[in-house]
């Protein structure tokens, strides 16, 4: 029996039509500060850090011995307070994880689970379709000044990982115009929008045509480059991009984006390729 946490964004969505489509049983669990959305009518166990050993108690007594991690979910603070007692075997433990970087500290975690005989599971291992096939996705093909940057793409993620920094940056004839970090890939493209011409994005990204790229933005060309860091916990960390990715390139007028084959996770790539095809992008899944 498989049990689903979910964060924020559209992967654990996607996961759950899958798992419906497919008629494969799952639980659905939470984190109990967040919002709680019972998709078809699937009930949703919450629970919080100071309870997991409750938690994973539960787990093991209706079934569960796989669990996959879907979403964006925040470090929570943690209220001594509500510590129960089969989670204060944890606390050592659970305490030294706050102060780790966030692969060493997802590692951690994901020990618990492993030691009650609860095997973790990514996403893609849920629904392998999330992953594309290696090649570029669209008509337009990455130029050799697009190639170039990517390798120096690689060079710099790779470096970030050593800080355990960020998955993504943008470059342009060898320069990193942005390096992604704690506030995420859409911040980073935030910044190369602003340096460009100072205009904040739509309120609604997803509402706007591919035609309705703000007036006054040149094509100014570059790269993003997502890819795993060096020893990525793929299992709960796995970079994704989607839609609002693809809009947010056209937006900066980026040349194309280019994700690592088999570690980046591409959300209704269809439409992602669909997306990009209209407006002089391309995707390039890099092996």
């Amino acid at each position: 029996m498989l049990a689903l946490v979910t964060g924020e964004g559209e992967l654990p969505k996607t996961l759950m039509e899958h798992l419906r489509d497919t008629g494969t049983p799952y639980h659905l669990c939470q984190m109990e500060w967040q919002d709680a959305d019972a998709r078809d009518n699937q009930p949703v166990k919450r629970f919080r850090i100071e309870t997991l050993g409750s938690f994973i108690e539960w787990l093991k007594d209706v079934g569960v011995d796989r669990i996959c991690f879907a979403g964006r979910v925040d470090r929570p603070p943690l209220d001594p307070s509500k510590i129960d007692p089969q989670t204060m075997p944890l606390v050592p433990r659970m305490m030294q994880a706050l102060q780790l970087g966030d692969d060493a500290a997802l590692r951690l975690v994901l020990g618990f689970f492993e030691e009650a005989g609860i095997q973790p599971v990514g996403a893609h291992e849920v629904r392998p379709d999330v992953l594309p096939a290696v090649g570029v996705l669209t008509a337009k093909q990455p130029s050799d000044e697009n190639k170039r940057d990517a390798d120096r793409a690689v060079q710099i993620i790779g470096a970030m990982a050593a800080a355990d920094v960020g998955q993504a940056c943008i470059v342009q004839k060898g320069q990193a115009l942005a390096i992604e970090a704690q506030p995420g890939t859409d911040y980073m493209m935030q910044s190369v929008l602003n340096a460009r011409l100072p205009l904040p994005w739509a309120k609604n990204p997803m509402g706007i045509s591919p035609q309705s790229r703000a007036k006054g933005i040149p094509k100014a060309g570059g790269v993003l480059v997502k890819a795993a860091k060096p020893g990525q916990e793929l299992r709960i960390d796995m970079p994704t991009i989607g839609p609002d990715t693809i809009l947010r390139a056209i937006q900066v007028g980026l040349d194309g984006i280019i994700v690592e084959a088999g570690r980046v996770i591409i959300l209704n790539c269809d439409d992602c390729v669909k997306l990009a095809d209209s407006n002089n992008l391309f995707i390039w899944v890099r092996g």
